[in-house]
C-alpha cells in the first residue's frame, strides 16, 4: 500500500514464518496461534524485552508481533533506514535511533495487519463484522470480551430474558450469535433498547451497552437515567441519503468550532436540525469554510462538554439520531461547509454502567480495552486509558474513525488529547521548554505515537483531502510532518500557547506594558515545516472559571454600555477596539489557518456554565445569546461585522496559505508592529493614546498601496479615521539587494497614518485591475445618466 504513508509501507511479500504457528479462520477474523518457540521467536521476544527501555510494553498476545516472518522484518528494518524528517530538521539527528525503533514498530505493526487481515483498510471495517449486522435471514452480534465467561444477549425484543439467546465464545475472546428473522422480518426491531449481558470470573452478571453500538440513549423523562444501547436500523424509506458532494480543501482551514448542544439562544439543548437550519447559514454568512463539531460521540455526562466518551460508535443522542446528523453535515456541504469531528481517542469515560470501561472486570490488560493499574488511569481527568499495542483496540480505534468518515461524511478529525497519549507521564506537571529531550525520551509512549501514525495513515488513504488537527501542548517535532517522512502524520497541529499569551496580557499586564517584540515572536514561534491552526481562544477559554476575552476586556461594561445609542466609555472602546486586534493579528501572523469558538466572534459575554448541580441544573449559561448580534442598537454587530470581513480577506487575498511571513518592525516606544503575509502588509498600532501621521512602513514591492481591511471603519465600531480611498506610493530604500541599507530590511516604504488601538492591512494595487474597475464605474455612471434622463 503506497500512498500519504507509502515510504514506510512495503509491499506484500511471500511469508516465510519463522517458527511453527497455524492460521485459524472464524467468520474472516484472522489470528495466528503460537505453536512453538523457535531461536528466531526468542530473539522477537527479546526485542520486544528491550523495547521496555522505552517503556513500550509490547502486547504479544493482543497484536500478534510475535507471529513475524523474515520478510517482514527485513522490509520493517529497510524502512528505518528512510527516516526523510531527519533531513527537515537535522536537529533531530542525536534522537535518530529513537525514530529507526518508531519507525520499525510502525512498519511491523503495520505489515502485520496488512499480512493477516488483508489491509489497514479492511482491518479498519471492524464494524462490518462487531456489534450488530444484517447478514442472510437475521441479525449477527458479535462481541471482544475476552473476560466473560458466559454472554447472552437481552433487550425489548426478548423481555430482557436471554436464556434463549446464549451467546457463544471463539479462541479469540470474541462471543457471537445469530438471532433469525421472525415471520421475515428482522427479530430486533428498529429503534429498540438492546444490551450484552455476561458473567465474569466472580460469578456475576452485569449488563453492558454494546461497545460497537452505533445508537444509545437515556429515558428523558428519569433523572439520571442509566443509557440503553439501541438497535438502529431504520428501513430504507427513514435512512437519510446524502444529497451534496464533500467541499474541496481550502487553500487554509477558517474553523468555526461549534457545540451544537449549547448553539441555541434558549436555555435547553439544540438539535442537529435546528443547528443545520438556523447556526451554519450564520457561519457560511461569516466566511468561515471548515465547522468543528464538538461533542458528537455519545457522552452521559453532557458536562464533560463530550470529552468522557461512553459510546464511540454512537452520535450523542441528545440533540437527535444518527439520521438528524447527517442532514446536518449534508446541509453543511451545501453551503460549501467541511465538517471536522472532534474525536476523543486518548481516554475514555471510567463510566462503567454506560461505557466502555464496563467491559473492564478485573482482567489482564492484553484481555482489556485499556491499561490495568495507574497506567491506565488518568489522574486528572478521571478517566481511562487505552492500551495502543492491543490488537483488538487498534482495530475498534482505526474502525471508529473510518465509521465516522464513510458512514456520516466527515471531512477529517481534530484528534483531542493528543499530549496525553504521546507521553507516558501525558503532560501532567510537565512545563515543555521546547528541548528534543522532552519529546524523545523513556517518556514517550512509543505505541501510542505508532497508533497515530497508523490512524492517518488510514484517514488520507481514505480521504487524501482530509484534514487532520492534533491537540498538543508539548510542541512534538515531526507531529505534523508526513508518516513517510517518519513523521506522526497531522496536517495541523493547534497553536496552543496563543491564546495563554493573550489572556496573560489581558490579566496581568498594563497597556503601556504590552512588549511588540513578545507578542510577534509568540506568534510566529512555530515550526515553520509544520502547519498550525492559530486561535487567540477556544471553548477552553469560555468555560466556567475564565473567560472569554471581551468578558475580560469589558467584564460588567458588557451588561450596561453596549448600546449604540450612547457614546461608548472608555472600556468599553478599549474592548471592542483591542478585541478585533487581538483576533486579526493572531489570524494573520498566528498560524497556516484559524479557529474561532461559536460567538467568540461578536465578543459573547459571560461563560460556559453546563448544568450541574452547582448550578441548579440550569441552562442559563449553556447557550449562545444570538440575539445580542442580532439587535441592530448594540455593539455586539460591529465585531461580528470585523470577523466577517477578516475571514472575507482571506479569501480574496489568501494570505493564510502564504509561506511569506515578514515582520519588519516591532517597535516598542510606539507600540506598532509592522509585518507581510503574502502580498499584504499589515499594521497594528497598540499604544493607548498615540496617533502617528506619515508612519513609514517597510514593504517588499514597489508601486501603489490602497486599505484593504481597516479595524477603525465605522461598520466595525470604530472611529473612521482612516481614508479607505488614499493611495499610497512606494519610495525605494537604500540599495536594492542590500537589506542592511534598506528600511527594516525592506527594499522599499510607504507612509501611512496610523491611529491608536487600530490595525489595518494594506493591498498592492495591480494598475490593469485598478483601470478595469475605474472604467466599470465610469459604465455604471453613465447608464444611471442615462436610466435617469430618459425617466
Amino acid at each position: 500500500m503506497y500512498g500519504y504513508c507509502g515510504c514506510l509501507s512495503t509491499p506484500f511479500l511471500a511469508p516465510t514464518l519463522t517458527f511453527r504457528s497455524k492460521v485459524f479462520r472464524h467468520n474472516n477474523f484472522f489470528a495466528l496461534e503460537n505453536l512453538g518457540r523457535s531461536q528466531e521467536a526468542q530473539k522477537l521476544q527479546k526485542f520486544f524485552q528491550s523495547s521496555r527501555t522505552l517503556k513500550n510494553k509490547v502486547d504479544l498476545y493482543s497484536i500478534r508481533a510475535v507471529l513475524t516472518d523474515d520478510n517482514l522484518t527485513m522490509a520493517a528494518e529497510d524502512a528505518t533506514a528512510r527516516i526523510g524528517l531527519l533531513s527537515v530538521d537535522p536537529g533531530l539527528e542525536s534522537f535518530k535511533e529513537h525514530f529507526q525503533y518508531r519507525a520499525k514498530t510502525y512498519t511491523e505493526k503495520k505489515n502485520l495487519i496488512e499480512k493477516y487481515e488483508g489491509s489497514l483498510e479492511n482491518f479498519a471495517q471492524g464494524y462490518l463484522k462487531f456489534g450488530f449486522n444484517r447478514e442472510e435471514g437475521g441479525i449477527v452480534y458479535r462481541e471482544w470480551a475476552p473476560a466473560a465467561e458466559e454472554a447472552e444477549v437481552i433487550g425489548d425484543f426478548n423481555g430482557w430474558d436471554g436464556q434463549n439467546h446464549k451467546m457463544e465464545k471463539n479462541q479469540f475472546g470474541v462471543w457471537e450469535i445469530k438471532i433469525p428473522d421472525y415471520n421475515g422480518k428482522p427479530a430486533i426491531p428498529h429503534n429498540s433498547r438492546i444490551k450484552f449481558r455476561f458473567k465474569h470470573n466472580n460469578g456475576v452478571w452485569v449488563d453492558r451497552i454494546p461497545a460497537w453500538i452505533r445508537y444509545a440513549a437515556a429515558d428523558p423523562t428519569k433523572f439520571a437515567a442509566p443509557y440503553d444501547g439501541i438497535y438502529w436500523d431504520p428501513p430504507p424509506s427513514e435512512r437519510y441519503q446524502f444529497k451534496f458532494p464533500r467541499p474541496p480543501n481550502p487553500e487554509a482551514p477558517r474553523i468555526y468550532e461549534a457545540h451544537v448542544g449549547m448553539s441555541s439562544a434558549e436555555p435547553r439543548i439544540n438539535s442537529y436540525r435546528e443547528f443545520a437550519d438556523d447556526v451554519l447559514p450564520r457561519i457560511r454568512a461569516n466566511n468561515y469554510n471548515v465547522v468543528q463539531l464538538m461533542a458528537v460521540m455519545e457522552h452521559s455526562y453532557y458536562g464533560s462538554f463530550g470529552y468522557h466518551v461512553t459510546n464511540f460508535f454512537a452520535v450523542s443522542s441528545r440533540s437527535g439520531t444518527p439520521e438528524d446528523l447527517k442532514y446536518l453535515i449534508d446541509k453543511a456541504h451545501s453551503l460549501g461547509l467541511r465538517v471536522l469531528m472532534d474525536v476523543v481517542h486518548s481516554h475514555a469515560s471510567n463510566n462503567i454502567t454506560d461505557g466502555l470501561n464496563g467491559y473492564d472486570v478485573g482482567q489482564s490488560s492484553q484481555d482489556s480495552y485499556f491499561h490495568t493499574g495507574d497506567r491506565g488511569y488518568h489522574t486528572l481527568w478521571d478517566s481511562r486509558l487505552f492500551n495502543y499495542a492491543n490488537w483488538e483496540v487498534i482495530r475498534f480505534l482505526l474502525s471508529n474513525l473510518r465509521w465516522w468518515l464513510e458512514e456520516f461524511k466527515f471531512d477529517g478529525f481534530r484528534f483531542d488529547g493528543v499530549t496525553s497519549m504521546l507521553y507516558h507521564h501525558h503532560g501532567i506537571n510537565m512545563a515543555f521548554t521546547g528541548s528534543y529531550s522532552e519529546y524523545f525520551s523513556e517518556a514517550t509512549d512509543v505505541d501510542a505515537v505508532v497508533y497515530m501514525m497508523m490512524a492517518n495513515c488510514l484517514i488520507h488513504n481514505l480521504l487524501p483531502d482530509a484534514t487532520v488537527v492534533a491537540e498538543d501542548v508539548s510542541g512534538m517535532p515531526g507531529l505534523g510532518r508526513p508518516v513517510s517522512e517518519g513523521g506522526i502524520g497531522f496536517d495541523y497541529r493547534l497553536a496552543m500557547a496563543i491564546p495563554d499569551k493573550w489572556i496573560d496580557y489581558i490579566k496581568n499586564k498594563k497597556d503601556e506594558e504590552w512588549s511588540m517584540q513578545e507578542i510577534s515572536g509568540s506568534l510566529t514561534n512555530r515550526r515553520h515545516s509544520e502547519k498550525c491552526i492559530a486561535y487567540a481562544e477556544s471553548h477552553d477559554q469560555a468555560i466556567v472559571g475564565d473567560k472569554t476575552i471581551a468578558f475580560l476586556l469589558m467584564d460588567k461594561e458588557m451588561y450596561s454600555g453596549m448600546s449604540c445609542l450612547v457614546d461608548p466609555s472608555p472600556i468599553v472602546d478599549r474592548g471592542i477596539a483591542l478585541h478585533k486586534m487581538i483576533h486579526f493579528i493572531t489570524m494573520a501572523l498566528g498560524g497556516e489557518g484559524y479557529l474561532n469558538f461559536m460567538g467568540n466572534e461578536f465578543g459573547h459575554p459571560e461563560w460556559i456554565d453546563f448544568p450541574r448541580e452547582g448550578n441548579s441544573w440550569s441552562y442559563d449559561k449553556c447557550r449562545r445569546q444570538w440575539n445580542l448580534l442580532y439587535t441592530d442598537h448594540l455593539r455586539y454587530k460591529f465585531m461580528n461585522a470585523f470577523d466577517r470581513e477578516m475571514n472575507s480577506l482571506d479569501d480574496k487575498f489568501s494570505f493564510l496559505a502564504s509561506t511569506k511571513t515578514i515582520v519588519s518592525s516591532t517597535n516598542e516606544e510606539d507600540k506598532v508592529i509592522v509585518f507581510e503575509r503574502g502580498d499584504l502588509v499589515f499594521v497594528f498600532n497598540f499604544h493607548a493614546e498615540n496617533t502617528y501621521e506619515g508612519y513609514k512602513v517597510g514593504c517588499d514591492l514597489p508601486g501603489k498601496y490602497k486599505v484593504a481591511l481597516a479595524s477603525d471603519a465605522f461598520q466595525f465600531g470604530g472611529h473612521g479615521r482612516v481614508d479607505n480611498d488614499v493611495e499610497h506610493f512606494t519610495s525605494p530604500e537604500g540599495i536594492p539587494g542590500v537589506p542592511e541599507t534598506n528600511f527594516n530590511n525592506r527594499p522599499n516604504s510607504f507612509k501611512v497614518l496610523s491611529p491608536s488601538r487600530t490595525c489595518v492591512a494594506y493591498y498592492k494595487v495591480e494598475e490593469d485591475i485598478e483601470d478595469e474597475r475605474k472604467e466599470d464605474d465610469d459604465d455604471e455612471e453613465e447608464e444611471e445618466s442615462t436610466d435617469l434622463s430618459s425617466g
